[in-house]
């Protein structure tokens, strides 16, 4: 695989400058320099050494199809333990100790995926919510240790300068962003939710207070080598993808849920319409005829010794 050129930054005047890499090889493949300018009206953040392992691994449910969520958060996971030095993991394991692209690790990587699905309360999916669960058990060692760590979720729909608040908790360390996908809902003009995906960001630029932003994911579901030879059960090359989000407001179909605990089946009663903010993603990696891509929020995440 090719990684993506680095967005061209001529346009901004961000101050860019190298960033000294505590593990110059386990990571983000060079050439990577790191961006922290978040003074002006410009923004640009880029963090070095995330790895972008991949979700679909055997020995995982369904081969790791519903993994994203675990395979993103592992990501954050490696910067900490390989970057800032911090004892991240679970009992003997440490991430700090692993490197994704090393073949031998390749299955205590697969193990550690499934440890956060696990701590993340994985039920053929994960959410936001549960994943910062599993930093926090993830992240128990290091405070042992004496570090301090911290994490919290920022929606769409409830900040205002959301792709500026991006920037901010970026410049902390990577984050885990999350999109829906979205068809056409009961009512004319209404969407649905049908899915959705979770992901690492790694970069960010923009303008503070602004309708645009463009991203750098490592994304764990899209490896070029998807579907070829042995991808079960070998580390794609990392990638950075390149995607662009524009904000938008959209009427929203939500449909009632069942309650497993009940007799009656609530899903047959009707749904509600409501408005929301929402950032449609898109991407030359991400294209798709049947749906449209709504960015709903991010986990972010922060230590410190």
């Amino acid at each position: 695989m090719i990684r993506n050129a680095l967005l061209a930054a001529a346009a901004l005047t961000a101050i860019v400058a190298p960033t000294a890499s505590a593990d110059p090889i386990i990571g983000q493949p060079a050439p990577c320099v790191g961006a922290s300018d978040l003074v002006g009206p410009v923004f640009t953040v880029r963090k070095c050494g995330v790895s972008d392992v991949d979700q679909f691994r055997a020995g995982l449910e369904n081969n790791g199809n519903a993994y994203c969520g675990p395979a993103s958060l592992y990501n954050v996971l490696h910067y900490w333990g390989h970057e800032k030095g911090a004892p991240v993991g679970w009992l003997t394991t440490k991430v700090g100790n692993l490197d994704p692209k090393d073949q031998a690790d390749y299955n205590v990587i697969t193990n550690s995926i499934g440890r956060i699905g696990v701590d993340a309360k994985y039920n053929g999916g994960t959410n936001m919510t549960n994943l910062r669960t599993a930093w926090d058990i993830a992240t128990k060692p290091a405070r042992d240790a004496g570090w301090t760590t911290s994490r919290g979720y920022v929606s769409t729909n409830e900040q205002i300068d959301w792709a500026g608040e991006l920037a901010r908790k970026l410049n902390e360390g990577p984050l885990q962003l999350v999109y829906g996908r979205y068809k056409d809902g009961p009512q004319v003009g209404s969407l649905q939710r049908t899915g959705g995906h979770i992901v690492t960001v790694v970069a960010a630029s923009g303008t503070f207070n602004n309708t645009t932003v463009q991203l750098k994911l490592a994304d764990p579901g899209r490896a070029l080598d998807h579907g070829q030879g042995d991808y079960l059960k070998t580390q794609s090359q990392y990638e950075s993808l390149d995607v662009y989000l524009v904000r938008q407001n959209i009427y929203e179909y939500v449909p009632v849920k069942d309650d497993e605990n009940t007799r009656e089946d609530e899903s047959l009663q009707p749904g509600t319409y409501r408005y929301v903010q929402r950032w449609e993603l898109s991407g030359p990696r991400y294209q798709s005829n049947t749906t449209r891509q709504f960015v709903e929020g991010f986990n972010w995440f922060d230590m410190a010794k």
